[in-house]
């Protein structure tokens, strides 16, 4: 047998290993976004059911926007649940790299992703394409279903660590509530006085809507808070 080795067996390696273990990343993923938007749209319909607001402009709503994408309206916040395609890995300076787990098996390195962001349901409804949305956590799963959650608050506290156990219908449901209480217990911050002072004409015709909107605070992932300190 030659010391270098055969091209094609290094290819048929990778697809019985990584493409394979991507292939299954991507079902279990595909299945964790299903009962995510199951839990969604049941605790939405569970929240219509109580006493309501006297104000009737405070609704509550589920949204299908695709396969890969549905939204929760609460009042004047609006979650959108994402599921990326795409299966990635990590830099090395990563914790989850640095973990036993992942150096067991090459493999366990791979994640599928599922994003929560969170926009003020006025951006969407006054078509505020330049009003900023938040990334409320970042949910993790690979080929054995162990996932993580990066995020901030409770949802970056209790799955910041690779699990030792595949991810339940109980820990997603927890992840969904999680994600609507964030939301509405972050408010809206107004700009500085300065900032708004000053307006042009083109802002007054034709941005109405955009000015003195507030911005979201609360949502910092630990990256972006490392990089501010």
């Amino acid at each position: 047998m030659n010391k270098i080795q055969d091209p094609l067996e290094h290819i048929h390696h990778l697809l019985e290993s990584k493409s394979t273990a991507k292939q299954i990343t991507y079902k279990n993923l595909l299945a964790a976004f299903s009962i995510l938007n199951k839990e969604s749209k049941r605790i939405v319909n569970e929240l219509k059911k109580k006493p309501g607001s006297a104000d009737e402009d405070v609704t509550v709503d589920f949204d299908q926007i695709n396969e890969h994408e549905f939204q929760v309206k609460l009042a004047g916040d609006l979650l959108s649940f994402v599921l990326h395609t795409n299966v990635v890995t990590f830099d090395d300076e990563h914790t989850v790299m640095k973990t036993a787990y992942v150096h067991e098996n090459e493999v366990n390195r791979y994640f599928g992703q599922i994003m929560i962001y969170n926009f003020m349901s006025d951006s969407v409804k006054f078509n505020r394409v330049n009003d900023p949305g938040y990334l409320i956590a970042r949910i993790l799963i690979n080929h054995e279903n162990r996932f993580l959650v990066e995020g901030d608050g409770q949802l970056g506290q209790l799955f910041n660590n690779i699990t030792e156990k595949m991810i339940s219908e109980e820990d997603l449901n927890s992840i969904v509530k999680l994600s609507l209480a964030a939301a509405i217990e972050n408010d809206l911050m107004a700009p500085p006085f300065p900032q708004v002072r000053f307006i042009t004409l083109y802002q007054k015709m034709e941005k109405t809507q955009e000015l003195g909107a507030g911005q979201k605070i609360g949502f910092r992932m630990q990256y972006n808070s490392k990089k501010a300190g």
